[in-house]
């Protein structure tokens, strides 16, 4: 046990002010102190600001609090106190020594929460010494190897011990018949860890388990081999071959799926186009990528009315007589056995275009199954699993859902278009154990009725993952207080796949963070020059990890640095290694020589019961250079004032975050992964 205070005195290299910019705000003391999570300022009270903190004490439980600032000097004095900690508080005083800083803090906690820990003074005092030195690392813009401005997770690569062991731990190394497995050893010798590798290998090794589920039925991973094999033979009647490209529009169904993998059978690159394009960005598209067929549901027949006539269209989801379809050419076509490619064939995907037009970004193929270790050894998915797909299949996110299910054997569950309610049913009916969504899905979820998400069941679920865009902390909190500690958040892109993965500890320390780099992967916080940044430093974040893509369709590809691509965000890492996205490179202002970024803004909007969605953007301004614009969408029946949201703004950050536009709008235009498509925003201008 502590004595009743602990004091440190230190000296940094640099003056009171430059000291004051890190010491003086305490949301910054998470990137110095691993011990504290989380500090949000909050509205001030009595005109003293206050922060909630999320902190924990030498192996102790987390603690949730607030404190609140008690004395606060620029440049010479801060007294933090909490107020319910029965006298505890921190104080950190400046004293100017020749350039240099002596800083003296007096800390003491309440015995309520040092009890049944290990802390002692001294555990205490070299705690306060650490974060000093990051503090003065930080200022001399030092990156020093003992700091997490560069998460190694691997040195190159995944060894073979760690991918078998991640596989086993989620049920996938389990015995099985022998014959069984020797069947699918063999299929993923010869088609290697491909779409069409996993699927035959989980037809060898579990034929009638159901692999997907839609609003048509179920198909086993048996029928899947079949059906796909004849649809191969028959799309060869229509020109795909290897090395060719096929089309797919389709929303989320088993038609997508067999298409994917009939067409990786020929050896034929398969172009996932989003079902939010144009009919001039569809038709830019097949000009760009000169597909030899497309096949896309009925309902995007008006976006190919520019498409040339001779592009023969396969509909995958039709209740129309005399249409091409999918199940007519499987039952026209032969169950001839197909030989794999001398080349596999690519997935492409399309970038989410929200600035302007979409870009096709080649697919690497999994060299192995280290990439779907990567992601299990951060989300505890397990071999048999029942996961509802609701992410959009032809975005990344949904893609890897269905990669992810063939080494687990799991059955899919798909569903064409996203309803909340919808969505609840069916997990409640199937029993599912996973949902992967994207974060405006879970937000939607949440904007139910409190009693009509109380009709359903869905005790099943143990994983809920979401990726393609940043939660908000209140998303996340409510969402686990309503439904457990369940949730998952990666970050990555298009680019480089996954970089990082938030489980449930680190959203309840830190709601807003995305997390830390799985197995395999390596992530750096770089400057313009590709050099580590220091300690808490805002930075570019890049990544390497062995699914980086293979390029952009049209020749272009992005920056890399010692292997590491960049990503166009930027970020940094706290004291404990966790991982924060401050925003896209392009996102960031500079207003009156201040860096800003608009996702805290964004956080605060949304963290406000009365709004329903928000979007923050800069703008050129005459003064400063450049302000933010704020769109909000209210929830029905409430109101609020321009002037009101500036103040509650003003209250919790600096003045160059204050929007200078406010502008109100019935809802904020997003993508089908939930992007805001910021392009479209200027309309309501």
């Amino acid at each position: 046990m502590p004595e009743e205070l602990v004091e440190v005195r230190q000296v940094l290299d640099h003056t009171p002010d430059q000291v004051w910019e890190v010491l003086g705000d305490p949301a910054l003391y998470p990137r110095f102190v691993r011990e504290i999570a989380c500090a949000e300022r909050e509205s001030a009270q009595s005109g003293k600001p206050r922060y909630r903190v999320r902190f924990s004490v030498a192996g102790g439980e987390p603690v949730h609090d607030r404190v609140e600032v008690l004395v606060n000097r620029p440049g010479e004095h801060l007294v933090l106190v909490g107020p319910g900690w029965a006298g505890g508080h921190l104080s950190i005083r400046l004293e100017p020594a020749a350039g240099r800083t002596v800083v003296e803090v007096v800390l003491s906690l309440p015995e309520d929460l040092t009890a049944g820990t290990a802390m002692t003074n001294a555990w205490l005092r070299k705690r306060v010494r650490k974060g000093l030195t990051r503090v003065d690392d930080h200022l001399s813009g030092r990156a020093v190897t003992s700091s997490p401005t560069r998460i190694d997770q691997t040195s190159r690569g995944l060894s073979a011990l760690t991918v078998a062991r991640t596989l086993a731990k989620a049920g996938v190394l389990n015995p099985g018949r022998p014959d069984r497995v020797l069947r699918q050893l063999g299929a993923l010798a010869r088609w290697g860890a491909t779409l069409v590798g996993g699927y035959q290998a989980a037809s060898a090794r579990v034929p009638d388990a159901v692999a997907l589920v839609d609003e048509r039925g179920k198909l086993t991973f048996d029928e899947i081999d079949r059906r796909t094999t004849r649809l191969a033979n028959g799309l060869a009647k229509h020109g795909v071959r290897a090395g060719r490209r096929v089309a797919l529009m389709c929303r989320n169904h088993a038609g997508l799926v067999e298409m994917t993998i009939a067409c990786g059978k020929l050896g034929a690159d398969v172009l996932l186009l989003n079902t939010g394009l144009s009919a001039d960005q569809v038709a830019d598209l097949v000009e760009a990528h000169r597909p030899v067929a497309l096949a896309a549901d009925d309902e995007f027949a008006p976006l190919f009315h520019n498409l040339p006539a001779s592009l023969p269209w396969i509909s995958t989801w039709s209740a129309a007589p005399g249409e091409l379809t999918l199940d007519a050419v499987i039952a026209a076509a032969p169950a001839t056995p197909i030989r794999p490619p001398e080349q596999a064939g690519k997935i492409i995907v399309l970038t989410s275009g929200t600035t302007g037009t979409p870009k096709g970004a080649r697919r690497r193929n999994p060299p192995g199954l280290g990439s779907a270790a990567s992601v299990l050894s951060r989300i505890p998915l397990r071999a048999g699993e029942r996961m509802l797909v609701a992410a959009p299949l032809f975005h990344t996110w949904g893609l890897a859902a269905v990669q992810l299910g063939m080494p687990l054997h799991a059955s899919l569950v798909l569903q064409r278009r996203f309803d909340a309610e919808a969505t609840l049913a069916a997990i409640a009916e199937l029993r599912c154990t996973a949902l992967i969504a994207v974060p405006v899905m879970l937000q939607r979820i949440m904007a139910l009725p409190e009693r009509t998400r109380a009709r359903y069941d869905t005790s099943s679920l143990r994983v809920v993952a979401s990726s393609g865009s940043a939660l908000s902390r209140q998303l996340v909190t409510s969402f686990m207080d309503s439904y457990g500690d369940v949730l998952y958040n990666l970050y990555g892109s298009t680019e480089v796949s996954w970089a990082s993965i938030a489980d449930p500890t680190d959203l309840r320390a830190a709601p807003t963070t995305a997390g830390r780099c799985p197995v395999g992967t390596r992530v750096g916080i770089l400057d313009a020059d590709g050099v580590p940044v220091a300690p808490g430093a805002v930075g570019r974040i890049c990544v390497g990890n062995e699914m980086l893509f293979e390029g952009y369709t049209n020749g272009t590809s992005t920056e890399m640095h010692d292997d590491l691509m960049v990503t166009g965000d930027r970020g940094y890492l706290d004291a404990d290694g966790r991982l924060f996205v401050s925003g896209r490179d392009d996102d960031m202002i500079v207003s009156g020589g201040e860096n800003v970024f608009p996702r805290p803004v964004e956080e605060l909007l949304l963290g406000l019961d009365v709004v329903a969605d928000a979007a923050v953007i800069g703008v050129p301004d005459p003064e400063y250079g450049h302000r933010f614009a704020a769109y909000i969408a209210l929830k029905p029946g409430t109101h609020l004032t321009a002037t009101t949201i500036r103040d509650y703004i003003h209250d919790h950050l600096e003045r160059p975050s204050v929007p200078r536009d406010v502008i109100f709008v019935p809802r904020v235009p997003r993508n089908a992964t939930g992007k805001v498509v910021k392009r479209l925003l200027a309309d309501h201008d």
